[in-house]
């Protein structure tokens, strides 16, 4: 058995625009060669539509076989009254493509997206650490600039975590002579390191 000559090829023995009408029918009980038949019409005119649209012949050829089951799966859909077989398949047609475009558009911008928060955690964790580390390092050298007994009441109270009064105890001195340290002890490092009030 020949196959049906593709739509619009100018031959009068394949299936014309109310041929299709019927030959959709048959697809719509399932009838293999009526399918067969619709395939050869109607898939290059699909193809063309896809690959407008989404321009990547692989993707497109991947789209029109999507369609062309659309087609086979939806055939009882169609409906003769609402339009002719081919501009529900050019609607499908281009539907499915720009569904394609989109979906791939949103995948790269989510895929660029991700590679700009991975970029900006890795800068940023960077930029933390060295900005940590410069602190620390001013911190330590402001210590310095401290007398020895302001030194050891600051450091008791800020990085050992005790409360004036166990500073005071700590290093046998009464409370408001620690407190005196420390007051005096914070100014001075308050002003090395450039906080303002």
């Amino acid at each position: 058995m020949s196959r049906p000559i593709p739509f619009g090829t100018g031959r009068s023995d394949g299936p014309g625009r109310s041929d299709l009408a019927e030959v959709m029918q048959k697809v719509a009980h399932g009838d293999k060669q009526a399918f067969s038949a619709l395939y050869d019409a109607l898939a290059p005119m699909v193809f063309g539509i896809i690959v407008k649209v989404v321009r990547d012949r692989a993707q497109s050829e991947e789209v029109a076989q999507e369609v062309m089951i659309d087609l086979w799966r939806q055939a009882a859909r169609y409906r003769p009254d609402a339009g002719s077989v081919t501009t529900w398949a050019a609607t499908i047609a281009h539907r499915r493509a720009v569904d394609r475009v989109r979906s791939a558009q949103a995948s790269a911008d989510r895929e660029r997206a991700q590679a700009a928060r991975e970029h900006a955690t890795a800068f940023d964790e960077v930029a933390e650490q060295v900005e940590t580390r410069l602190e620390s390092e001013q911190v330590r050298r402001c210590l310095r600039g401290l007398t020895e007994l302001q030194r050891q009441a600051v450091t008791l109270a800020y990085y050992g975590g005790l409360t004036y009064r166990e500073v005071a105890q700590s290093l046998r001195t009464p409370l408001p002579t620690i407190k005196t340290r420390m007051r005096d002890g914070l100014i001075r490092l308050r002003d090395c390191m450039g906080v303002t009030t």
